[in-house]
């Protein structure tokens, strides 16, 4: 007989504590690392990568919303499953696993390259291994004191996001003095405002779909969230539009002051504005900032992968010890696993120091399309057979959840035939196989939905 999460779990999560862990899952390494990167590949013109991507977002958050309205006391996972059956949830359960796996190792590693901007002599993996035991300690309280940590911890890299908008405008538009305002020139000059092509932008959106990645956060919280089916949809309303405007400023505000093409990939790009701008002083306090974000964005990626392997432990989908939770309400056994992925992934910042970053960014950017994909076609099967009348609907119902499941497959496809993520697709795909193979045996002989 499935036990219930609500058993061992415990609903101390508020509203605020929801959104800013979901925020604190997605402004993380993306934005403050990865931007680099994708402004590299499509120049400013990249900014339509990060609006389109959000309205894919915008549509995968609706549908967790409308069908949470409708099936209360259920998480992600469970809306899966009771659409496509406990085969299809089994799989997209543990690659869920494996891709905040992946972020956490990815965050924890973009700490320590933050760190050496002071320890510049400590290798890359001892200041990781550091970065990791503060994140794995933090998740050993229960999940109201988590929830209020990730609070502040997110709110001071909303903060720092929202003070460099300002800042780098008035820098912009010579409001504050500089030896060279640029104005508007940054995003013309060096090649044009899409200086690589239209395709340059497709080729920037595995990053972005990784950065954006960590927003579906929010239907894992369900079951630690009393009243989720009420205050989700008011949640989700306010989220998606804080997420774009937090992802697409900054970006402008970049480009803007620096010249695409001269952005470094070793460091962050809003330290290198600030340095390049003659703000010395600031670099160390905007560094600061970037280790609390990044490793905030950790705390929400063991959260999500501890949760999800309770959740699956539940429902007899993965070994029954990782159920078992502490009487603070944290799942133990599942916490230890990640830690052993994260000295894992510390040893991997040791012997692919330079190359690290790059091959691991690929993992989760291509496993959340396909995760959010699953969660439109859930909400398209489910919406003809919901036993009550949901509380909030997506809209234009059902071209617009079947639009953005075929947008998420194109972008999947495309990324397949990508000669610069072989390896890390690669694994994708073979770790998927063996998903297939092993569910075709556990749940052999049983009905699915």
């Amino acid at each position: 007989m499935k036990a219930t999460p609500e058993a061992s779990l415990q609903k101390r999560l508020l509203p605020r504590h929801i959104t800013f862990m979901a925020m604190g899952g997605v402004i993380g390494t993306g934005i403050f690392k990865g931007s680099s990167e994708t402004i590299g590949l499509a120049g400013p013109g990249v900014i339509f990568t990060y609006i389109f991507a959000g309205l894919l977002l915008l549509v995968v958050m609706g549908a967790i919303a409308e069908m949470a309205t409708v099936y209360p006391n259920r998480n992600m996972k469970d809306f899966i499953s009771l659409a496509f059956g406990q085969r299809l949830a089994f799989i997209v359960g543990w690659l869920y696993c494996f891709m905040w796996l992946a972020v956490c190792v990815i965050e924890v590693i973009a700490a320590g390259s933050f760190l050496q901007f002071w320890f510049a002599d400590t290798p890359l993996w001892v200041l990781s291994l550091a970065s990791a035991a503060f994140v794995l300690l933090v998740n050993t309280m229960s999940v109201g004191r988590l929830g209020e940590l990730e609070f502040w911890l997110a709110g001071i890299k909303i903060a720092m996001i929202i003070i460099f908008i300002i800042l780098g405008a008035c820098l912009l538009f010579g409001i504050i003095p500089s030896s060279n305002t640029p104005y508007l020139s940054n995003f013309t000059s060096h090649g044009g405002f899409l200086p690589n092509g239209w395709m340059a932008v497709v080729s920037a959106l595995l990053v972005v779909m990784f950065s954006y990645g960590g927003s579906e956060l929010i239907g894992l919280t369900l079951t630690e969230t009393p009243d989720a089916d009420k205050v989700l949809p008011k949640i989700v309303k306010s989220f998606i539009l804080r997420i774009i405007l937090f992802y697409t400023l900054p970006i402008l505000i970049i480009c803007g002051l620096i010249p695409w093409n001269q952005l470094s990939g070793q460091d962050s790009p809003f330290v290198q504005v600030l340095t390049a701008t003659g703000l010395q002083g600031a670099a160390h306090i905007i560094n600061f900032i970037l280790v609390t974000a990044v490793l905030s964005a950790a705390n929400s990626g063991i959260y999500g992968a501890t949760r999800m392997l309770h959740s699956m432990a539940i429902d007899n989908e993965a070994p029954a010890l990782l159920s078992k939770t502490s009487r603070r309400g944290v799942p133990v056994n599942s916490l230890i696993l990640c830690a052993v992925i994260l000295l894992i992934g510390a040893w991997f910042a040791y012997v692919a120091q330079d190359q690290v970053f790059g091959i691991l960014i690929a993992v989760p950017g291509f496993v959340v399309l396909l995760v959010w994909i699953s969660i439109c076609l859930s909400q398209l099967k489910l919406r003809k057979q919901y036993p009550v009348e949901p509380k909030f609907r997506i809209w234009g119902y059902p071209y617009i959840s079947g639009l953005t499941a075929l947008c998420l497959l194109v972008i999947a496809v495309l990324f397949l035939f990508d000669a610069n993520n072989r390896i890390s697709i690669g694994a994708c795909i073979l770790f998927l196989i063996v998903l297939l193979i092993s569910s075709f045996f556990k749940f052999r002989g049983k009905s699915q939905a």
